[in-house]
């Protein structure tokens, strides 16, 4: 870090930033959004109403990332912003790899030099393209610029550059790192400097014009066709792969993404079900015992539901141990069979059924406990076939087998 961006004259400069990126650009957005009456669910909800601005601060260029919703439905004008500086001046500092949060590992003797204006940029770094191909990646599910062995990323000096809604991938012992930036400017700098010292950072804000401001008002975000039911669910589909490939992901995390309404169709496209519910308590009627929660219920055409529940894609160790022919569960799997087997013995019971059903409108008795866990490389053989055969209303699919059930029938 350059210590003499820290002075009192250079936080001085970053409060000027902050004031010209609202005065300069946000607030004319908004005017001009508000004079000639646009539809709201037309114009990029991060440039109206964002949730996090980050200055990035380089040697020829600061960087403003934009975070936020896509689409708003209506505005809040004292919604806060949370407004952040990174200093990235450091010689040592790869301004393009600090901002995305990993360096890219290709092999070739140049360095990708970044459009001036590119959407739907996609980057790889070698071992992220591995990951993606393994964890079965659709690189057909959404229109985009795509670039291979990556040495490097560039900035064109004295350009404004601006990259939206791009995707940067890498991959480490956690799995799949995903790096999303919807909208970001790179806008020229000069440090002016007096005996090392600070005295001016001299930006070029001056790309803040009427045709710039009408430009983004009007400007359509890139978001997957509503019309078109394949290319707008593929997408997500690559999210959650991306969300279920990195070791940090926590169960909570998965459930939750795909208990969004936005989000339900994987489960009932999984599972043919008509309708998906999450997280549901289920109190016991003749027992003094805390409440049940299954993951989701997925209700079927006949008006009965099974239970379904994730655990994590990556598991501790073999989920088989034994000699040959004793072949059995690990500890590990047979935990997570005994956590389902109390759903089945809350449904055994009438009184909780008939309570079920009356305050959720589905019926539930004898469900399938439907456990999604691991890849399908930990489960290679047919022995575990056999072995789950053994176990009443007890289904075993990985996470590989979820996505390629989904993924096929956009094909059929």
């Amino acid at each position: 870090m350059m210590s003499d961006l820290t002075t009192p004259r250079v936080q001085e400069a970053y409060r000027q930033i902050y004031e010209i990126i609202r005065d300069k650009y946000l607030i004319p957005i908004d005017d001009y959004v508000y004079q000639n009456q646009l539809d709201l669910a037309t114009v990029t909800g991060f440039l109206l109403e964002p949730d996090t601005i980050i200055v990035y601060i380089g040697r020829t260029h600061i960087a403003i990332e934009f975070m936020g919703p896509e689409r708003i439905k209506e505005l809040h004008p004292s919604a806060p912003v949370d407004f952040r500086f990174k200093d990235l001046t450091s010689p040592d500092m790869n301004f393009m790899e600090e901002i995305i949060g990993f360096a890219f590992d290709g092999t070739v003797d140049f360095d990708f030099e970044l459009p001036c204006f590119c959407e739907d940029l996609v980057l790889p770094t070698n071992k992220g393209h591995d990951k993606l191909e393994e964890l079965g990646w659709n690189f057909a599910a959404q229109s985009m610029v795509i670039g291979f062995n990556i040495r490097a990323l560039s900035v064109p000096e004295n350009n404004h550059v601006r990259l939206i809604n791009s995707f940067f991938f890498d991959s480490n012992d956690n799995g799949l790192i995903t790096r999303h930036i919807k909208w970001i400017d790179f806008i020229p700098l000069n440090i002016i400097k007096d005996d090392d010292e600070v005295k001016e950072l001299a930006i070029h804000f001056e790309i803040y014009r009427d045709e710039l401001i009408e430009n983004d008002a009007n400007y359509i975000y890139p978001m997957p066709d509503k019309e078109d039911y394949k290319y707008a669910k593929l997408p997500i589909i690559n999210r959650f792969i991306e969300l279920a490939g990195n070791k940090e992901t926590s169960e909570p995390t998965i459930t939750k993404f795909l208990s969004l309404v936005e989000n339900q169709f994987i489960l009932s496209m999984a599972f043919l079900a008509r309708s998906v519910h999450y997280q549901l308590s289920c109190e016991w009627q003749s027992e003094e015992k805390k409440a049940l929660e299954p993951d989701f219920f997925v209700v079927h055409t006949n008006g009965y539901a099974d239970i379904v529940e994730f655990k994590l894609p990556d598991l501790k160790s073999s989920p088989i141990t034994g000699r040959a022919n004793r072949e059995t569960f690990s500890a590990e799997i047979n935990s997570y069979i005994s956590q389902t087997r109390v759903y089945s013995s809350y449904f055994d019971d009438p009184n909780n059924r008939n309570w079920f059903e009356g305050k959720y409108g589905f019926k539930v008795h004898h469900p399938k406990r439907i456990l999604v866990v691991g890849r399908r490389s930990d489960f290679s053989n047919e022995e575990w076939r056999e072995i789950v055969s053994d176990y009443r209303d007890i289904e075993i699919i990985t996470y590989d087998d979820l996505v390629s059930g989904i993924t096929a029938q956009f094909y059929m």
